[in-house]
């Protein structure tokens, strides 16, 4: 007598940051009282798929098994989140009850929540799962609505379909679902970035965002309210190159982790969290949801008001900012999200942000002054490569001639482009990511600049860290010129871009 086929495994993937590791989704039909369990460390939201899954089914056209239904979600010991189960463990339902063909699914990985008609519904953090899928050589098969990530995954085994009845049809008779269509990431280009002729004179801080920008140096700008800090950090993306396709997909797989739709943009991102910010807002949250210092990745984070933010996040960016690499631990669990972006900070002189002020409007003394410019920590500082002060805007400024405007960001992003492609040419990536040893290499300085620096070292008390940032500032100035080695004139102006290693004025 044959004996009924009463288990079935049908593959997905569950999501662990930018991993996406195998989940085997397997379901036996036993005897006993109808019952529909789900174990394998499912949280609440898989739980809940029982209902939906159960509604799918019936209205799909199919016969929901009056059985004792076990759904056992392997690993075990690997926390399940959200709907994408939905449609696996249907299918895996259907098979085990001999609805589907047990051979249909073997060699697909299938993902999709499941609405009560039926309907795919569109799945959260999807892409690095699509990417893992595909490079294992597995069919994938996905909800329509996915189709932007499906497209930037850029296989042909991806699969897209609206409804489980249509998954169901293909497996039974053997038909194509639709293929997924190739999406170019770099095709798509962002909105056009603010233009740095829009900023009123601050030519030295102007400059150092040049340099800032071909050297991939971080910047913290220092003065009062209504000098163009702001300004000036929101227009640093239009001076950046534009994201490669590889980059491009690197930081779609970030937004896909964070639970966000990917933009499939080739513009740079900007991230400006408010400075009530957590450290689990910039690091990253539960789940092993990528925060606002991997969501910057390959772009700009922008912290205004640096102060005012809580001491312990400020002293989170220190690791990333030296490594390019976030990490989280959660108990039994580790995950890694990269980080190498290009900080940009901003703060007023004092609490009142009018230290210095001409008119007198500064009743700050000296002790609150220091007090205020000591919640950066001096560490952190050491890691900013470029200190500029910006001073009050002039009215002569702001009242310039229309046929003299300076120059646009398009002229200044050529120049930082040329100067990229020779750092990239000679060390492979940009100065600021030079290690000590690299740098000591590429930033070799003669008698008369040596001279120069090492005077500086003296009276202003560089750290070694500090000196570290000046030789590779000196090496990006040097660049930015176009010639071989690096004049006395670069480094003086790399020392003139450390206005925090000098002491305020009080």
């Amino acid at each position: 007598m044959r004996r009924n086929v009463a288990v079935s495994t049908v593959l997905s993937r569950a999501p662990l940051g930018l991993a996406a590791p195998l989940v085997r989704v397997e379901v036996h039909l036993g005897g006993g009282l109808p019952n529909f369990v789900i174990v394998g460390l499912p949280e609440a939201v898989v739980r809940e798929s029982k209902e939906r899954v159960r509604a799918a089914i019936t209205n799909a056209g199919f016969d929901f098994p009056v059985a004792r239904i076990t759904v056992n979600l392997s690993p075990a010991d690997l926390p399940k989140d959200g709907g994408r189960f939905d449609l696996p463990i249907a299918i895996g339902i259907l098979a085990a009850n001999q609805q589907l063909p047990a051979s249909s699914v073997r060699g697909r990985e299938f993902y999709g929540e499941l609405s009560l008609s039926g309907e795919l519904r569109e799945t959260a953090k999807l892409l690095p799962a699509l990417m893992a899928g595909s490079a294992a050589g597995h069919e994938l098969v996905a909800p329509t609505a996915n189709a932007l990530e499906a497209g930037l995954a850029a296989s042909p085994r991806i699969r897209l379909a609206d409804h489980l009845a249509r998954v169901c049809r293909a497996l039974r008779d053997g038909t194509e679902l639709l293929a997924a269509a190739p999406h170019a990431a770099v095709a798509l280009a962002g909105a056009a970035a603010p233009d740095l002729a829009e900023v009123h004179g601050q030519f030295g801080a102007k400059r150092a965002l040049e340099v800032a920008a071909a050297g991939e140096h971080g910047l913290l700008l220092l003065g009062p309210p209504g000098a163009g800090k702001t300004l000036l950090a929101q227009r640093l993306p239009g001076l950046l190159p534009p994201l490669s396709a590889a980059e491009a997909l690197e930081l779609a797989c970030l937004e896909s982790a964070a639970g966000r739709r990917p933009s499939g943009s080739s513009a740079r991102p900007f991230r400006h969290p408010q400075h009530t910010a957590s450290v689990a807002a910039l690091t990253g949250g539960s789940g092993f949801r990528p925060g606002e210092l991997s969501l910057a990745h390959l772009g700009v984070l922008f912290l205004d008001e640096l102060p005012e933010f809580a001491r312990n996040a400020l002293e989170a960016l220190r690791e990333p900012l030296e490594s390019g690499v976030v990490v989280l631990a959660r108990l039994k669990q580790r995950c890694e999200f990269p980080a190498r972006f290009q900080l940009v900070a901003a703060m007023n002189p004092c609490p009142c942000g009018y230290h210095g002020d001409p008119h007198g409007r500064c009743r700050c003394s000296g002790q609150q002054v220091l007090r205020y410019r000591n919640r950066v920590s001096g560490p952190l500082l050491d890691r900013i490569d470029v200190h500029v002060e910006l001073p009050a805007l002039p009215p002569e400024h702001m009242f310039r001639d229309r046929h003299a405007l300076p120059e646009r960001s398009a002229i200044v992003a050529a120049r930082v482009a040329a100067a990229r492609r020779i750092q990239l040419d000679r060390q492979g990536k940009p100065n600021a990511r030079l290690s000590n040893l690299e740098a000591a290499g590429v930033c070799q300085l003669d008698s008369t600049s040596r001279d120069l620096l090492r005077t500086a070292i003296v009276r202003l008390g560089l750290s070694a860290r500090a000196y570290d940032r000046v030789l590779k500032l000196a090496r990006t100035c040097a660049d930015l010129g176009g010639v071989a080695e690096i004049r006395r004139s670069d480094v003086s102006e790399a020392v003139g871009l450390r206005a925090f290693d000098r002491a305020p004025t009080c």
